[in-house]
């Protein structure tokens, strides 16, 4: 039976997936074989060696050490697009708010009750402090045609949005999905100098550290409204701040709110709402789920971060799943190897990512724990396990 452990609240309706017959899912559970997290830190968790796959819930994995995880051979699995729409929908409020000070005016009306003013005699006069522009036929800027860029953009083209996107690894996939009146542009600086709003969806990573600096800043329109619904580490606070007070920034909004932005005026913080609906819990939850058990009883990968996507439909009577390193010629000694003990090879995938790789063999009989032990001590591999 596979032991699964949740950190976090996990939707039911995705944990619910794991057949009770052969999973046993809890927090209190031990030694698991699989772990299912949303934002629960696991930066200082001592892996357990029976430990095969991580779920994360979500998008962001920066609360996964996930370069630990790739040297002890586990699998670490987001959920991309699960939440995408929910994101999508917070973006069109976000550029809302950013327009027209609904916030504070919100405020306003309540701190006139509150002061004992008939309100219904001041809200004509009063509105004018909060005017601003409309979306319409305004241009937004999207780095980042993922998932949930893709959504934004084909949405804004819908609202009347002149539509500008940057995306150096766009795949194919995704560009097909794209509406035709979007501008995909190859420069960066052809966003920011268009761009009356501009929006961030990219993963957070040391190349995406503090990419939104003093320098991208100089370079975008003047009066720009920014909405960063991605990572705060992406945009550099200070910077932010000194256009927010010189007015190259107009507004920012910001998911990932601190106490040193939110002394500015013109910061509108969230309590990284993003994916905070039921419908984009659940949507995460099932993806997670469905992942970790392909995964666990098939040994597939789909949308690891640290390992390839590899599938594989079964065949033969066992099969070997061997997380290496990529390195020349390591395929040619596992079927080398197997061959010399006599093992037919039904089939096979093998595909690298970075500086790992994952190869499934599916075997067309069943083999000893010698044969396991020598593939295991061939150079460079991490991990084997078998399927039966």
């Amino acid at each position: 039976m596979y032991q699964i452990k949740t950190f976090n609240r996990i939707s039911p309706i995705g944990l619910n997936r794991f057949d009770a017959e052969h999973y046993c899912v809890g927090e209190d559970v031990e030694n698991p074989h699989g772990i299912v997290v949303r934002s629960a830190k696991l930066l200082d968790y001592a892996f357990p060696s029976d430990l095969l796959g991580i779920a994360r819930a979500g998008v962001g994995f920066n609360n996964i050490p996930v370069d630990r995880c790739s040297e002890a051979g586990i699998a670490v699995f987001s959920t991309p697009g699960a939440n995408a729409n929910a994101v999508k929908e917070l973006v069109l409020c976000a550029m809302l708010i950013a327009s027209r000070d609904v916030d504070g005016s919100i405020r306003w009306v309540r701190d006139q009750a509150s002061a004992g003013v008939d309100v219904t005699t001041v809200v004509e006069k009063g509105k004018a402090a909060f005017v601003g522009p409309e979306i319409y036929k305004k241009t937004l800027g999207i780095i980042g045609l993922g998932a949930i860029g893709s959504l934004v953009a084909n949405m804004a083209v819908k609202l009347g949005m002149d539509v500008y996107g940057y995306d150096p690894y766009l795949s194919v996939d995704t560009a097909l999905q794209l509406d035709r009146h979007i501008h995909v542009v190859k420069d960066i600086e052809d966003l920011y100098k268009r761009a009356d709003y501009i929006t961030i969806h990219i993963h957070f990573n040391e190349q995406t550290r503090g990419m939104i600096n003093e320098k991208a800043i100089a370079s975008m329109k003047r009066g720009v409204r920014f909405i960063n619904l991605a990572r705060g580490e992406i945009v550099d606070d200070d910077a932010m701040l000194a256009a927010l007070d010189n007015g190259r920034v107009s507004v920012y909004v910001t998911d990932f709110p601190n106490n040193k932005l939110l002394q500015a005026p013109h910061v509108l913080g969230m309590p990284h709402m993003g994916a905070s609906t039921p419908e984009s819990e659940q949507n995460c939850a099932i993806m997670a789920v469905e992942q970790l058990r392909d995964y666990l009883e098939n040994g597939n990968i789909r949308n690891a971060v640290n390992l390839p996507n590899v599938y594989l439909e079964r065949s033969g009577v066992m099969r070997m799943c061997i997380i290496h390193r990529n390195v020349p010629a390591m395929l040619a000694s596992i079927t080398s190897l197997l061959s010399t003990d006599g093992v037919n090879v039904e089939n096979l995938s093998n595909k690298s990512k970075g500086p790992y790789a994952y190869t499934l063999v599916d075997l067309g009989t069943r083999v000893d724990e010698k044969v396991i032990e020598d593939v295991k001590k061939l150079p460079n591999v991490i991990r084997v396990r078998v399927i039966e």
